[in-house]
């Protein structure tokens, strides 16, 4: 087994570990010496795999880490490019700057021969459509849409009436032209799409609607399944 690929496979056995895995036991898995073992954690905990571990307990890793695919072929690379290239499109700042990190992390586990499409130079995504500049930060509002928390917005509909909404945010919708935060509203009872480049000001509520987002995100699903005319 090569070293690369026994490293992915550890990160792999204590991603989906339970409970502490110890050296002797991933060495057993793998097949290699106990001290190949320790050699590859180490390596791993110099590039900031965030493995912890105890003498006598064994290893875990912090929940929710991952790793991109270290082999991908030509045309999964090439629907990465493009996914990437229409992710600018958009004026959700943070995310393009993932996009470029993670195009960056991609490039230096390909296979050689795999790297040159990764340059954006083959497959070009037009830049053409700027949106209006946004005055609220994207980032707080997918964290409150993860976190289930409610948001105070400060909104200016299409007649440049303003009004103060309560809303229990449950998805980001990205159209070509615009974004939209999708969220069950206090004020109406039900469910509204407030364009992004509108909400004036947008903070974060202590309060929370824990455990409801799932429920809300398939009616309101349903929804949309119901008002999308059928062919």
């Amino acid at each position: 087994m090569r070293r690369t690929t026994r490293l992915f496979e550890i990160i792999q056995l204590l991603r989906v570990a339970k409970k502490p895995v110890t050296a002797e036991a991933i060495a057993a898995q793998l097949e290699v010496a106990k001290r190949t073992i320790y050699r590859d954690i180490a390596s791993l905990q110099a590039l900031s795999v965030p493995i912890y571990g105890e003498a006598g307990i064994g290893y875990v890793m912090r929940s929710g880490y991952d790793l991109p695919p270290l082999m991908l072929s030509i045309e999964e690379v090439e629907a990465l490019v493009v996914a990437l290239g229409l992710l600018e499109r958009t004026d959700d700042r943070a995310l393009k700057l993932a996009a470029d990190s993670i195009r960056a992390k991609i490039a230096t586990v390909l296979p050689i021969p795999n790297r040159e499409p990764i340059d954006k130079t083959r497959l070009f995504v037009p830049q053409w459509i700027h949106p209006e500049p946004i005055s609220i930060d994207l980032a707080a509002i997918r964290l409150a849409i993860r976190d289930e928390r409610k948001l105070l917005l400060h909104y200016v509909d299409v007649e440049e009436r303003e009004s103060r909404r309560v809303v229990r945010p449950i998805a980001m919708v990205y159209y070509v032209e615009v974004m939209h935060v999708v969220a069950w509203c206090e004020l109406r009872r039900d469910f509204r799409s407030f364009r992004a480049d509108r909400i004036r000001h947008c903070e974060v509520m202590q309060e929370r609607f824990e455990g409801e987002s799932a429920a809300l995100r398939t009616a309101w699903e349903a929804r949309q399944r119901e008002e999308t005319p059928q062919r």
